[in-house]
């Protein structure tokens, strides 16, 4: 009795898996031929062959839809801190941007406005408590600034990453070195000198 249960429970869990699957890939697809603003369930629906009620079955809307999205796209990028505070260290990964270049079915999520301002607020959800602490901790700066350091940073990172994948740019490690050595050298003008070792 148990083992039929417990095959029931798999085989609805691959169904749902599946489904979402599916789902997701689909909003994906159509966000390489138009803005996420003109997607709707309905096409959804008729792209994956299902009718609206299994969609809602899944999801509230095409915005549910999307968030899915972006916690996949995010869920292994652990170190998106690093690549946030990545001035702070001496060696750094950027862990987000190679998972950018590796991941090309999620690349079109950079060129919507819609899609990319989300993203972007899930890498604040992230990572800016950290880093505003962090750089309020060790300089002079009042919450707001440091806040507005955190979204001038973040917001040039995703304009380099949508500039870099529109050129097809070959030498992203080489572009994220000036970068970093930029960030660096401009946040190194507000930090506490005597601390500045410890920073680093």
């Amino acid at each position: 009795m148990k083992g039929t249960l417990m095959d029931k429970t798999q085989k609805t869990d691959r169904r749902t898996r599946y489904t979402c699957h599916t789902i997701k890939n689909i909003l994906l697809e159509e966000l390489k031929t138009k803005p996420y603003s003109k997607i709707t369930v309905t096409e959804i629906c008729k792209k994956a062959e299902m009718n609206r009620g299994t969609f809602y079955l899944h999801y509230y809307d095409i915005d549910d839809v999307l968030n899915d999205i972006l916690e996949d796209f995010l869920s292994d990028t652990s170190g998106v801190l690093d690549h946030i505070l990545c001035p702070y260290k001496q060696t750094c990964t950027y862990p987000f941007c190679e998972k950018i270049r590796s991941s090309s079915h999620y690349q079109v999520l950079f060129f919507d406005d819609v899609t990319s301002a989300r993203m972007l607020e899930k890498l604040a959800d992230l990572g800016k408590e950290d880093f505003v602490t962090h750089l309020m901790k060790n300089s002079l700066l009042t919450f707001e600034e440091a806040e507005a350091v955190f979204y001038f940073q973040m917001n040039g990172c995703l304009a380099i990453n949508r500039m870099m994948l529109k050129n097809h740019c070959s030498d992203w490690t080489k572009i994220q070195q000036t970068i970093d050595q930029f960030i660096k050298g401009g946040l190194e003008t507000f930090l506490i000198h005597d601390q500045r070792e410890e920073v680093m």
